[in-house]
């Protein structure tokens, strides 16, 4: 068997190493060749070949197996070439997931996680409740842990490093998953995104509801009940089928408590923040743990005391001349920065960045809750204009300049929201990035206060 590696960035890189571990041949392609990449083939013993100046159909020559790095687009020339010569398209995790299967002990247990927003901090939440729970666990796939890393992971001792895994799904490693299933999934929410990289809107979600496709009829299929969209594909799901929502569903809220289907899981108190995303997601990680036996509510409760979710998403920045700031850059679709200003009222919104081809009117639909826009990237004007029945809007281009009139904008009272509702890369690497530039300038900014507190 050999396997082109398309795409040689962080899961590039460990895809190539795991598929070296586990004795399959190895091709690496890239569209964009450069003195680190060429470095990194080298240190890994394998030829890195200029996508650019080979064609698909040579570079796919003597393969079996495609795996394109998550940045390759469904209608990418190399995955309409493996198409077309009936060539096995696989992503890290469907790797992952049939290495795993081979396992002499048999596999260990694998919970998914996909929506448009809110993956990471339920995945992190569901592995924060397995840790409080004695199972050793990882968020893997669409995070810090490819999950080809994952399952190979040892200690010291060279025993294994995890029990089970808790895997975020991103519609591109969904996308291309022919046999992928988990014990149980659950699916958040649907929204348009990464249509510049899907080919419709009914691909993406095509892509979403692999997460459900391949589960069997005794594994656990968990969707939100206020989404039309997942609700329809978990009444045609082959598996034991659940819903969650904030006052609907098998698992919900309902006087100051967190409610599944045997009763009391913890009161909401319980929660370090109770935003109504913090409250579903905790629903969500809920339903994953406990219906497939792998915590209890105890567990849960001693989980939801502590955790704190990642960073970038509604992360509470401090306080400067009375108003509070907020650094939500991981909102990089409409959908997420709705979500964030449905939190408040009276707020300052930074908004705009990079145009990922989705429509973002609907980001204005609570504007009665802002009392100004600052539009920021290259879609600084179609925020001003879905924003214009606001009292201020104004296109300032940049994240700094949007903060220095965030800052004479802002009254006591009010909440100064990053909240961006579009991807960053016109400006920044990633949203990361743009987070931490947006505290970078934040704590400049407080710093500023307290110098003229103490002169």
């Amino acid at each position: 068997m050999t396997a082109l590696v398309y795409g040689l960035a962080v899961a590039g890189e460990s895809t190539v190493r795991a598929l070296l571990r586990h004795g399959v041949a190895v091709k690496v392609a890239d569209d964009t060749i450069t003195d680190a990449r060429l470095a990194l083939a080298s240190e890994l013993g394998v030829e890195l070949v200029d996508a650019a100046q080979t064609s698909a159909e040579r570079l796919l020559d003597g393969c079996t197996l495609l795996c394109p790095a998550p940045g390759v687009a469904e209608h990418h020339p190399i995955i309409i070439a493996a198409q077309h010569l009936g060539l096995d398209i696989v992503s890290e995790i469907e790797l992952a997931y049939r290495w795993e299967q081979s396992r002499p002990d048999g596999p260990r247990p694998m919970l998914a996680v996909t929506g448009t927003d809110g993956k990471t901090s339920t995945t992190k939440l569901t592995v924060a409740i397995l840790e409080a729970a004695g199972v050793r666990s990882v968020d893997a796939g669409n995070t810090d842990t490819p999950l080809v890393d994952a399952i190979d992971a040892r200690n010291d001792d060279g025993t294994e490093m995890y029990d089970a895994f808790v895997v975020e799904c991103s519609s591109f490693r969904l996308a291309f998953t022919p046999t992928f299933r988990a014990d149980a999934a659950a699916w958040l929410n649907v929204q348009p995104d990464h249509l510049n990289w899907h080919t419709s809107m009914a691909s993406y979600e095509a892509a979403k509801a692999q997460v459900f496709a391949n589960q069997r009829p005794d594994d656990v299929v968990i969707g939100f009940a206020n989404d039309a969209a997942v609700m329809g594909h978990l009444a045609t799901a082959p598996g034991r089928t659940l819903s969650f929502g904030l006052t609907a569903g098998e698992y919900r809220s309902e006087d100051g408590l967190l409610i599944g289907p045997s009763g009391t899981i913890a009161p909401i108190t319980s929660l370090r923040r109770t935003l109504r995303h913090d409250i579903t997601n905790a629903l969500a990680a809920s339903a994953l743990v406990l219906e497939t036996g792998l915590a209890d509510v105890a567990a849960i409760e001693r989980a939801l005391g502590t955790f704190i979710g990642p960073a970038h998403r509604l992360e509470r920045l401090g306080s400067h001349n009375g108003a509070d700031w907020f650094n939500d850059s991981k909102a990089t679709t409409p959908h997420a920065a709705s979500a964030a200003i449905r939190s408040f009222e009276n707020i300052v919104l930074i908004a705009g960045g990079a145009d990922k081809g989705v429509d973002l009117s609907s980001m204005a639909d609570e504007a009665w809750r802002c009392t100004g826009v600052l539009a920021i990237g290259t879609t600084a004007s179609t925020i001003a204009n879905i924003f214009a029945s606001v009292t201020r809007v104004e296109s300032v281009g940049t994240l700094e300049r949007a903060v220095e009139r965030a800052a004479v904008w802002a009254s006591p009272g009010d909440i100064v929201l990053l909240s961006p509702g579009c991807a960053s890369l016109d400006q920044f690497t990633n949203f990361q990035v743009r987070g931490e530039a947006f505290r970078t300038l934040f704590t400049q900014l407080a710093g500023q206060q307290l110098q003229g507190v103490s002169a």
